[in-house]
């Protein structure tokens, strides 16, 4: 199992105490509470909200909070970095940076990156984990490490890293320029990224076309140059697989991907040859998995309409939205700012033919008379951010907080 090295701070200062008090009063939220006590339904006027049975804050995420309050405590004097965000969200990463918490900006080359960072600095490592060559620099320079990397992700390592003893490629569900993917891809040895079964099946493809001798290498080292370890030669890395993912995705998707690569390995070297050219592990996190079982739930009720509320690069919160707008008008917003009018709303939607996931405003978005609408969040929005956005949607019809009661009504 993956373990921080023993010169950085993993485990906290035990300073909880001390902190729980402005955690609270940062990202609390009474109407989460209050519908949290209520079965998760709440009504006001002609307005009934139905909130997914899990949604926000993991524990991963606490945790990483949590450290980062503990570390501007513990080091009252000292210059306080974060190599990127903690994690997806506007209103945690503003917090931190109103403690005096400096966000570094992504560079390849960690000179530039980290020019500012002195030996006597404190620097955070995000909830997503930070690559080898990052932690390396890092420590070479003596700077005082705290780590916050979620215990899920480092399953994920563990994983990657026993493919990389064994002689197997990684092949990460995931989206190669996140974060977290790469921080796995640097313990991997060589790895492929692929972002979704359109790519799973390009590779299936390939493994498969190797039978005949006729597939197009250069093609498919155009598609996934970026995507793949230094060198990467998919004649050769391609021969061994084990899968892995990044653990905010799509778990039913993960899971289809496995099974096809899965088949396409058995086709090319049969059956009985599986067992030392393919693996899988289910990394995807606990908790993505339970707020995604949530929100699935919560789609078997009727609704006229569904926020989901989340960072827009929050990568499992566009998830969500992807479950949610199979069914209904889903929205995702990254808090109640969002919320322009009853009229108008700023929102993120995904890729569609051919387009990149963009923020766009529409119109219309909330209809007159009774509405029932479905509410969720990602794993990293705060209770409060949720909170907010609901009293938006309340005021909009003239209501305030004091207006919401239980609902009873199924």
């Amino acid at each position: 199992m993956y373990l921080p090295p023993p010169d950085v701070h993993s485990r906290g200062f035990g300073l909880r105490k001390e902190i729980i008090g402005p955690l609270t009063d940062d990202y609390r939220g009474q109407l989460v509470a209050f519908a949290r006590a209520h079965g998760n339904r709440i009504r006001a006027g002609d307005l009934r909200f139905l909130l997914a049975r899990k949604f926000g804050f993991c524990y991963g995420v606490d945790r990483a909070i949590e450290y980062a309050y503990e570390t501007r405590l513990r080091f009252p004097e000292h210059r306080i970095f974060l190599t990127g965000e903690i994690i997806h969200n506007p209103d945690v990463n503003r917090r931190l940076r109103e403690f005096g918490i400096r966000i570094l900006v992504p560079d390849d080359c960690l000179a530039a990156k980290f020019v500012e960072v002195r030996p006597s600095d404190v620097v955070l490592l995000p909830a997503f984990g930070v690559p080898t060559d990052e932690l390396a620099f890092l420590r070479d320079r003596g700077c005082i490490l705290v780590d916050t990397t979620c215990g899920s992700v480092m399953n994920v390592w563990k994983n990657v890293d026993r493919y990389r003893q064994d002689g197997f490629t990684a092949i990460v569900h995931g989206k190669y320029f996140h974060e977290e993917t790469r921080a796995t891809a640097s313990r991997a040895g060589q790895y492929l990224v692929v972002k979704d079964m359109e790519e799973a099946l390009e590779v299936c493809r390939y493994i498969e076309a190797g039978a005949d001798g006729q597939p197009d290498r250069e093609a498919f080292l155009e598609r996934f140059g970026r995507a793949c370890s230094p060198g990467f030669d998919p004649d050769e890395g391609l021969g061994q697989i084990g899968l892995a993912n990044q653990t905010t995705m799509l778990a039913g998707e993960s899971q289809a991907i496995a099974d096809e690569l899965g088949k396409a390995m058995a086709r090319r070297y049969g059956e009985e040859a599986l067992p030392r050219r393919f693996r899988s592990f289910d990394t995807i996190c606990s908790s993505t998995q339970k707020r995604q079982d949530a929100v699935l739930e919560m789609l078997a009720e009727d609704l006229d309409l569904v926020l989901v509320i989340g960072g827009f690069n929050s990568s499992n919160t566009g998830h969500l939205v992807e479950l949610s707008s199979e069914r209904f008008p889903s929205y995702h917003i990254s808090g109640a700012d969002c919320l322009r009018s009853p009229d108008e709303i700023r929102h993120r939607i995904g890729a569609d033919h051919g387009q990149p996931p963009r923020v766009v405003t529409s119109v219309g978005w909330l209809p007159e008379g009774p509405l029932r609408i479905g509410v969720t969040s990602g794993a990293s929005t705060p209770d409060m951010a949720v909170h907010q956005a609901i009293a938006r949607v309340l005021e909009f019809r003239g209501l305030t907080e004091a207006a919401c009661v239980p609902d009873d009504r199924t």
